[in-house]
């Protein structure tokens, strides 16, 4: 074939040219994706504090001894035993309460009248006696029991809804409330103390104190867990010579009686009972 001496000049020039490589291409880097880490749910009350078998405490706070019982709701409550015919007209003691409803721990419960009369409602398993204390500081707090327990103001229970329950006794006054020292409470009377205690869940405590001033021993319980955990509610019940504490011997740390030679007969008790 014969070529074109012009064309054959391109050739030979296109052919020795140097060859460009094509520039590499920017590859766009994978960008990371976020994944959220579930986060877990939060525990309940229920999981973070199983619930514990009853035990009995000994604390001192500010030269104060509190001895009780400490226990869990969930396996435990508390039960009124009233005795209509008045003071003593059945049990002698709290032990002597406690063992007829197959309790393992009793404390003396609410105020009484000189005759003998409930000072305030009290309902046992029911059944009422007494009549609502709209008035005296000694009523001005209520434990109730319907279901499930609590402590409160009487203001805010109420006369129609504190009907309904299936144990309750009035007394006071409230000592401490939603983790705070109540203001008001006597600095100058010292006597020995019987009180109730709760966490505003399902912990619960009662027992006794050495002799002391209302003031005195809402400032002890607020600012020590005595009972082993923060005291968020507690009522005083029925002190002095009224001031009886029994633990049997199948809650751990007793048996332990708690009560002086001296002591009067009381009106009612709170023992405490296995749940059914």
């Amino acid at each position: 074939m014969r070529l074109v001496p012009g064309l054959l000049v391109v050739l030979m020039v296109v052919s020795c040219a140097p060859v460009r490589e094509p520039e590499p291409r920017q590859v766009e880097r994978a960008r990371a994706v976020p994944v959220e880490t579930p986060v877990p749910a939060t525990k309940p009350e229920t999981a973070a504090h199983p619930a514990a078998p009853p035990r009995t405490t000994h604390t001192v706070v500010s030269g104060i001894t509190f001895e009780g019982v400490a226990f869990d709701a969930r396996n435990h409550r508390l039960v009124v035993i009233d005795q209509a015919g008045g003071p003593g007209s059945r049990f002698a003691d709290a032990a002597a309460a406690a063992r007829t409803v197959g309790g393992l721990a009793a404390v003396n419960g609410g105020f009484f009248t000189p005759e003998g009369e409930p000072l305030g409602l009290v309902i046992a398993a029911g059944k009422r006696s007494g009549a609502w204390n709209s008035a005296s500081s000694l009523g001005s707090g209520v434990w109730h029991a319907s279901g499930s327990s609590a402590i409160s103001r009487r203001e805010k229970l109420g006369r129609a809804a504190a009907g309904g329950m299936r144990d309750l006794l009035q007394a006071g006054p409230i000592l401490v409330e939603n983790g705070r020292i109540v203001s008001g409470l006597d600095a100058l009377k010292t006597s020995a103390r019987t009180m109730i205690l709760w966490d505003g869940g399902s912990r619960w405590w009662i027992g006794c104190s050495t002799p002391a001033t209302l003031a005195q021993t809402a400032a002890a319980l607020a600012g020590t867990p005595v009972p082993g955990w923060p005291v968020r509610h507690a009522l005083n019940l029925d002190g002095g010579r009224s001031s009886d504490l029994w633990i049997s011997a199948a809650v751990p740390g007793g048996p332990l009686t708690r009560r002086p030679a001296w002591n009067r007969p009381v009106r009612n008790f709170l023992a405490l009972v296995p749940v059914p």
